[in-house]
């Protein structure tokens, strides 16, 4: 049976070789680098004028294939790296060099050709990731792809048995089968965590906080990717052991089916997370069944804001980071085509800004919208400027799609219902850190909102009523 682990796993993925700074990315391209100019060489003119270049072409066309690929897909709305462009190019060179060069060369350069190939595709790996944020540090690259253990993972008759009998010194980490019977959607396993508050005997019914991952996700990338089971745990222990109980849950069903929260032909989401979940973390936990808060980041964020719009029965926080203005796979008639199986009549069923103008007016909802204080333009012009550049890199005005312009549109918007929010740019660019340094700073305003014991209630950042200074850029609140 698992049992509770140390405070010493709480926070693998925070140690170790960084992924994102320092020396390792940099020695991994020099070194592949090195290995494919040996792989390459200089040989005979056959080769100079013949071979080599069309194994060149064949790089380009690998590079500018997945850009186009990328871009065609709506895949992501911060511009890649340069880095990760000249790396795919290379390790499609690096193939075209082993295989066109095999014939004739020394055993040697047979061996470089070969080792350049994994070294080139790594390098792509490293530039993604630098662009992603996905894996912090090397043990959590090994963790993730090796599918480790979790920060605080248990089980749920070790929880089961444990309540009542007194506080553990952290919370846990319980893997959950939800039963699908409302939305069909077939999901991977999902996740609850546990505050040491829960266990206590004669505690009160707990709130509860969804956790939403990105567009590519799995329902552990927030515990794992996020540090969000460390960060939980440090607020926990502030606070006398109280916590909300927070679900991690599976948006996909798969890695890169990007469903964003919707009902449609790549899975009944939406239904999923209203009807299938609370009523079994509810009665499975013990947990209140009302005034859930939901967190989402990137996709995720977009899913919070409709979620707790279109279900404010349900949901009465939400803190979305970087989200979209909507559902969005692309331009508005790709997504209509790619996530609700080309029904434009579902569209406005999804779009926030028409929910909310239907529904009138919200009471006792409130909400967190995180972006970005980093684009250049942002600098200069300052929280309400309509030209700021967004996580998306591109001007607000010719892409209603920029989390930006989503952002104030949509806060602006609720306000005008009573959703009461505010607009909180933070240092960062569109990766995991950013987001994990959102939840951080928002998980005390969020906690309070919910009903959260021992917690007590505090504003939004800025005036304290959910509206930022005019021209006064906001940074993440710490409490």
């Amino acid at each position: 049976m698992t049992t509770l682990l140390s405070e010493a796993a709480v926070a693998p993925a925070r140690r170790g070789v960084s992924l994102l700074h320092g020396w390792l990315p940099p020695t991994v391209w020099a070194v592949a680098a090195v290995v494919l100019v040996l792989a390459i060489g200089w040989r005979n003119r056959r080769w100079r004028l013949v071979w080599l270049p069309v194994a060149i072409v064949i790089g380009l066309i690998l590079a500018g294939w997945t850009h186009w690929y990328i871009d065609a897909q709506g895949l992501a709305g911060d511009p890649a790296p340069d880095s990760l462009w000249v790396w795919v190019g290379l390790t499609g060179l690096a193939a075209a060099v082993a295989v066109l060069g095999w014939r004739g060369s020394r055993w040697w350069r047979r061996g470089v050709s070969v080792v350049a190939v994994p070294l080139c595709l790594l390098s792509a790996g490293l530039a993604l990731n630098l662009w992603v944020g996905y894996f912090p540090t090397v043990p959590a690259a090994w963790n993730e792809l090796t599918a480790g253990p979790l920060p605080d993972e248990t089980d749920l008759a070790t929880v089961q048995g444990m309540r009542g009998k007194g506080a553990p010194t952290h919370g846990a980490l319980v893997p959950v089968d939800i039963p699908q019977d409302a939305s069909g959607f077939k999901h991977r396993t999902e996740l609850i965590y546990l505050p040491p508050a829960w266990f206590a005997a004669g505690a009160p019914k707990l709130p509860v906080v969804m956790m939403i991952a990105g567009e590519f996700n799995t329902p552990s990338d927030w515990p794992r990717t996020g540090n969000a089971i460390a960060t939980i745990d440090s607020f926990a222990a502030a606070h006398g052991g109280n916590a909300p109980v927070f679900v991690f849950v599976d948006v996909g069903g798969s890695f890169n089916n990007d469903t964003e929260c919707v009902n449609g032909p790549r899975g009944n989401v939406a239904d999923h997370l209203t009807k299938d979940v609370p009523p079994y973390v509810a009665d499975t936990f013990d947990v209140q069944q009302a005034n859930w808060g939901v967190v989402g980041w990137s996709m995720g964020g977009t899913c919070a804001v409709d979620l707790t719009v279109m279900h404010p029965e349900l949901f009465g926080s939400f803190v979305d980071i970087a989200g979209d203005m909507g559902p969005n796979a692309g331009t508005k008639d790709q997504t209509v085509a790619r996530i609700y199986g080309g029904d434009a009549s579902q569209w406005p069923v999804y779009d926030p800004t028409t929910v909310i103008n239907k529904h009138g007016p919200y009471q006792g909802v409130s909400g967190w919208f995180a972006i970005s204080s980093d684009a250049p333009q942002q600098r200069k012009g300052g929280y309400g400027n309509p030209n700021a550049v967004g996580l998306g890199g591109q001007d607000a005005a010719g892409n209603p799609g920029d989390q930006t312009d989503a952002a104030n549109s949509l806060c602006g918007l609720g306000r005008a219902h009573g959703i009461t929010c505010a607009v909180v740019a933070s240092p960062g660019k569109h990766d995991w850190p950013f987001a994990m340094d959102v939840f951080k700073a928002s998980l005390p305003w969020l906690a309070g909102q919910v009903g959260t014991p021992g917690v007590a209630k505090v504003p939004l950042p800025g005036d304290g009523q959910g509206r930022a200074p005019a021209g006064v850029p906001l940074q993440a609140a710490t409490h």
